[in-house]
Order: C-alpha cells, then structure tokens, then sequence
C-alpha cells in the first residue's frame, strides 16, 4: 500500500442502521453545480488533448453505475463513453489478458469510464475459480507495470473502489428483488457473491496490496449513502485534474430563412404516434 495513506475502512464492520442519508434538496443543488464543472472539464480534456481513465471498482450493488451514470449525465458522449465488456469470447480468452482493454483506450481529447475493469481477475475471477492460480499471480505480478506503462504514455489513470457494508448491500439487493424495474441488476454471479463475502475481502485487500501503488493508487469511496458517494467521487474526480473554464460565450441564433412559397404535404399522409397522454 502507498505510504502515508490510510487503510480502507473494514466493510463487515459498518452497519446500515448507522447510515446517516444526505437530504435531497442539498444532493440535487450540489449535482447540478458539479454537472456544470464536470462539462468545463470535458472542454478542457478535449482542447488540451487529453486521455483520462477511470475505473469503478467494488462490491455489488455498490454504486458503481450509479455515480457513472451520474458523471456522464451532462456531458457529451462523443467525448466520454462508458465501457463495461461482456464476459470474454473464446477468442478473447485466448489473448494478451490485457488486450481487450487497451483497444477501449481512449484516444485524445477523451475521458473512458471502465464499469469494472481489468480488475475482474482480481475480483471475481480470483473468488469463482475462474482463472488458474498462475494467471492470478502473473496478474498481480503485471497489472503495476501495465498501469506505469499507461501513466508513461502520458494516459491519466484514476481507479475508485466503492466500499459498501454487508447490511447495505443486503438492503439494495431486496429492494432489487422487489422492484420489476430493477431485478435485471441482479445476475447469479451477484446472488452467489454474497455467500463468499469473506473471500471477496481477502481477494480485496491482496489486490490492494498489490496495485495500490504510489504512481497509481486506488481512491475509496465510502458508498453506503449512494447520494454522498456520487457527490464525493464527482467532486473528488474533479480535483485530480486542473482544468480552467473553456465554456463557450452564449450562443445568440440566427433568424429563421425567410418562407418562400413552401407548401408542406397533407398531414394525412404522415403516420404519428398515438396520443395516449396528452396535457389536460
């Protein structure tokens, strides 16, 4: 672990009753001032061309896609885009393990956020058995020197774990059951992690103690109040990089070209949508 930082809380440790819940009204405020600085950010990534990465890591049902879906809300996604892959082809199996993340590098001028990463073998590959112990340990071994050679190459790195209590996570997970909306959240994979809530917190803290390295630390989120982590990771990411304010002055439109003569064809032989919510 890098020096002079300190430990990520104990998640078995943190109870949802003591959860104290940040007020709407300040979260929306606090939302809507961060949107406008997370756009003079993406200006500033685009004019100064940029390459940022930024990866979501934790538990499930911790908030990952939550604060994702958050800091891309406002911004454009032809400059930032979010990349969570599928489970890996045989063809992909078979690859550099690396590879299939370094072509969602972005290129200049872009910011990637990574909805779970490469750290899947650290994580639940190591946890279900999904790789061998050898590829475990030369992940390990690796992921330091892929992270510096990214840094090298000028790639600005940032990683976030989003830490989640048993209690909380049990909440979140019933109330996905409950809800229709929400129940495609929960895959198997999830279900099955919550019988190995140790073993994910050992794979956690050897991960930890491999990659949390001073060239590219992991940042943690304490994310049992989703509205606090949101506000928390936004402004913390806001922080990592200076950017000045590129917004462009208030755009004044132009007059509509003058009618010439057109004549636009019957509205009979347009096919609408049917009104079923029309005001009232």
């Amino acid at each position: 672990m890098a020096k002079g930082k300190e430990a990520a809380p104990d998640e078995s440790s943190l109870s949802a009753q003591q959860v104290i819940r940040l007020d709407k009204k300040t979260y929306e405020a606090e939302l809507q001032r961060l949107h406008v600085e997370l756009v003079k950010l993406q200006y500033w990534i685009k004019d100064q061309g940029l390459r940022v990465v930024v990866l979501f890591e934790g538990r499930d049902a911790a908030g990952k896609g939550g604060v994702i879906k958050r800091i891309t809300e406002p911004l454009n996604p032809r400059n930032v885009r979010v990349v969570a892959l599928a489970v890996p082809t045989e063809r992909e199996a078979s690859q550099w393990y690396f590879q299939r993340y370094v072509a969602q590098l972005p290129a200049a001028g872009e910011m990637v956020l990574f909805d779970r990463s490469w750290y899947n073998r650290a994580g639940v590959e190591r946890v279900m058995g999904f790789c061998t112990e050898e590829q475990y340990q030369e992940f390990l071994r690796s992921c330091p020197e892929f992270e510096r050679m990214l840094i090298r190459a000028g790639i600005i790195l940032i990683k976030y774990w989003f830490s989640v209590s048993d209690d909380e996570q049990e909440r979140r997970f019933r109330e996905r059951i409950q809800d229709p909306t929400k129940r495609w959240k929960l895959s198997p994979m999830d279900l099955e992690s919550r019988t190995r809530w140790i073993e994910y917190s050992k794979a956690k803290d050897e991960m930890f103690k491999f990659t949390d390295t001073k060239q590219s630390p992991w940042y943690v989120v304490n994310a049992d109040d989703k509205r606090s982590a949101r506000l928390n990771c936004m402004a913390h990411l806001l922080s990592m990089i200076p950017y000045q304010d590129l917004t462009p002055d208030a755009i004044e439109l132009p007059p509509r070209q003058r009618d010439t003569g057109y004549v636009r064809p019957p509205i009979e032989y347009q096919t609408f949508v049917p009104e079923l919510y029309v005001p009232r």
